[in-house]
């Protein structure tokens, strides 16, 4: 049985009816480009086979109707004129955000919903559980709703949703990822026009893999960390007298730094935002040379980077990538927004099992929580299933 009539058979248990459609959004992997979207830089994420999974159904009345498989608790019933940003801090702030975006933009049309959900992407991993929450309702409105709205949008109005509704501060990527990746392949992401390249990235055929190791430290993006980093980026911009950092040609960092003078946190956290932008481009230039295996080193600087210089990496992550590197490992770096999450770690396809057996038995030898590694294979954004 699939899914999707698996979703749908408890929509109807819930509801009283089956829902007029299923649709599924999946988590991301970021390859290179960390903290770099809210400044305007490059991204280049691919989606993950984990996706959520919503069935939904239209309502006339003003109300939104929420459950989800993953969290305890009922339905959960929610007026549309009583939606306000910040209200609601309970997991129901995503996707009744995405709802209070899409009426704030103008699309009435939006008159309630009945909505099931279940996921299989890892929260508090650094593979957007929450970007995929976000854009599986956005896709099933718009498409119940005939709003017409491209995925670019979507993406729009669901980080407006975690931005504002939510609180978290996170950037465009995310969002962009899970609604706009294609099979097969990393998208090259303009951050700052939202212009998108979808690069192969067929690793198999390589004879290579990239595990995910999921270090089961949770993290929070509106906890206050990752704001100060987005802040002091905005500071750094500021100083230099730029829109954003994607301003600073790489070229001319040493210049800009020596400009910020004796300013060491927001020279730390330009240096990186310059650098992994430059780190971006390298890796789209090797990809499309058929040089797929000399990524791994650029993943490695990004790792130093994002450990050293922007100071979101935890004794977990540095432990994933210090003991992979010495197992054989092409490359590893940490991803997503940091405190904990995942790292990514590039192998011969012959070499994975000895890499994760590594792994294991260092987090064991640490006290750590025992990972979860499994194989990141590019996989489709957003769609309707059912």
């Amino acid at each position: 049985m699939s899914e999707a009539v698996v979703v749908a058979g408890r929509f109807e248990e819930l509801y009283g009816a089956a829902p007029e459609g299923v649709w599924a959004a999946p988590g991301r992997v970021n390859l290179i480009g960390e903290h770099t979207d809210y400044n305007d830089g490059f991204v280049m994420p691919f989606a993950l086979p984990h996706t959520t999974v919503a069935a939904v159904s239209r309502r006339t009345d003003g109300v939104l109707r929420l459950h989800s498989d993953d969290v305890e608790g009922g339905v959960v019933e929610l007026s549309l004129d009583a939606l306000t940003p910040e209200a609601d801090r309970a997991w129901t702030a995503y996707p009744s955000g995405v709802v209070w975006a899409l009426r704030e933009a103008g699309h009435t049309a939006v008159t309630g919903a009945d909505v099931h959900l279940t996921s299989t992407v890892p929260t508090g991993a650094g593979l957007s559980s929450s970007a995929a929450l976000e854009v599986v309702v956005a896709l099933a409105l718009n498409d119940l709703y005939d709003l017409g709205l491209k995925g670019w949008q979507l993406a729009r109005l669901c980080q407006r949703a975690e931005n504002v509704y939510v609180g978290a501060p996170t950037g465009i990527m995310d969002q962009t990822a899970s609604a706009c990746c294609e099979s097969g392949h990393a998208l090259f992401l303009d951050t700052r026009d939202l212009s998108q390249r979808q690069i192969p990235f067929d690793l198999a055929a390589e004879g290579m893999q990239l595990l995910v190791v999921d270090t089961q430290v949770k993290h929070s993006h509106s906890e206050g960390e990752y704001g100060k980093r987005r802040a002091g980026c905005e500071k750094g911009a500021a100083l230099l007298g730029v829109d954003a950092l994607r301003d600073v040609a790489y070229d001319e960092l040493d210049a800009a730094l020596d400009r910020l003078g004796d300013d060491e946190e927001v020279r730390r956290l330009v240096r990186h935002v310059v650098t992994e932008d430059q780190r971006v481009e390298r890796v789209v230039s090797l990809l499309k040379s058929g040089e797929t295996r000399a990524i791994g080193p650029v993943l490695v600087e990004g790792h130093a980077s994002l450990r050293d210089d922007f100071r979101i990496s935890c004794p977990e992550l540095d432990l994933v990538v210090d003991t992979a590197l010495a197992a054989g490992a092409l490359g590893a770096r940490m991803t997503g927004g940091g405190f904990g999450g995942s790292a990514i770690v590039l192998v011969d396809a012959t070499d994975a099992d000895a890499v994760t057996k590594a792994v294991e038995e260092a987090f064991a030898d640490a006290g750590f929580t025992a990972p979860r590694v499994f194989v990141a294979v590019p996989s489709a954004g957003a769609r309707r299933v059912s």
